[in-house]
């Protein structure tokens, strides 16, 4: 994939805590810093629509939805 330079404006404090990263070791430079933070902030901010278009869903109906192939006896299953 490829990567696209981009200009940001950071405030002091952030910028300060992102080379304090760098400085310790923790990432090799700014750049890597801020393109793991903006990864996970994506990723945190898909699982939330996850969670909330699951919210969205009936338990009950859900939930026979999952024990519908439960009636069935134990010694009737498939081995495995």
């Amino acid at each position: 994939m490829g990567r696209s330079k981009i200009a940001i404006t950071l405030d002091e404090h952030t910028l300060g805590a992102i080379d304090q990263l760098v400085a310790e070791r923790r990432f090799p430079n700014r750049s890597q810093a801020i393109q793991e933070a903006v990864d996970e902030k994506l990723a945190r901010l898909s699982h939330g629509r996850l969670a909330r278009e699951c919210a969205k869903l009936d338990p009950v109906s859900e939930k026979a939805i999952a024990e519908e192939g439960m009636g069935v006896e134990l010694d009737q299953w498939p081995q495995y």
